[in-house]
């Protein structure tokens, strides 16, 4: 079956991309969580035509990737999202969101596959590097701001990430120690059962020759 993706998937594509998937998946996956839809003619023609509308604006020689370059250093990016009390965001700022925004921004075409960037996960400031050609390479600052709000100095966003590790460790020794505690507990109960089985079975054999009737003369 047939997608276009409306949010990069890992192993699957970029959002954009035009994937062939197993039915099944997207039926009870992609398309109920609202990361894809399904691929019709005219929706594949809108996105060529788009892709070929921003492949005006790449690069097509050392010389204009230098250009480029030059504009990408000099640009910030910036990203509102929203994010919980540790910086966390929910979601991900992903290649594809900062291609977008170059376009939007700059109106300058970068090849989303040639943005160095995984996902995205916390509020931050960040250096994005590109290829923008054979060669030629420029980073991009990209600041990752909570909604409605501004970034707090470097030194407390080290506390906050620091703080939520803290956190996801204590809640993985308490998990683990739960788990432990069951096992031991299902092994005690495994323990007395295998204890207590033989001992009814043997008044069980009791109570039966009592019940017995006694051999005729």
């Amino acid at each position: 079956m047939q997608i276009i993706l409306l949010t990069d998937v890992e192993k699957l594509g970029l959002r954009g991309d035009v994937v062939d998937v197993a039915r099944g998946y997207a039926r009870n996956y992609l398309l109920p969580r609202r990361m894809a839809e399904v691929a019709t003619s005219a929706r594949i023609a809108e996105i060529r035509r788009v892709d070929a509308e921003r492949a005006r604006h790449e690069a097509r020689s050392a010389e204009q990737a230098e250009q480029i370059a030059d504009v990408l250093r000099k640009t910030v990016l910036r990203f509102e999202v929203k994010s919980g009390p540790t910086g966390s965001l929910f979601g991900s700022v992903t290649a594809s969101d900062v291609a977008d925004e170059l376009w939007r921004a700059r109106k300058i075409r970068v090849d989303r596959r040639k943005i160095q960037l995984d996902p995205i996960k916390r509020i931050g400031r960040y250096t994005v590097p590109i290829e923008v050609f054979h060669e030629v390479h420029a980073e991009v600052k990209t600041l990752v701001v909570p909604e409605g709000g501004e970034l707090p100095p470097e030194e407390e966003l080290a506390a906050l990430e620091a703080a939520e590790s803290e956190a996801a460790a204590a809640a993985a020794l308490e998990a683990e120690a739960e788990r432990a505690e069951a096992e031991t507990a299902i092994a005690d109960a495994i323990e007395v059962e295998d204890a207590v089985e033989p001992a009814e079975f043997e008044s069980a054999l009791g109570e039966a020759s009592q019940d017995d009737p006694e051999p005729a003369a």
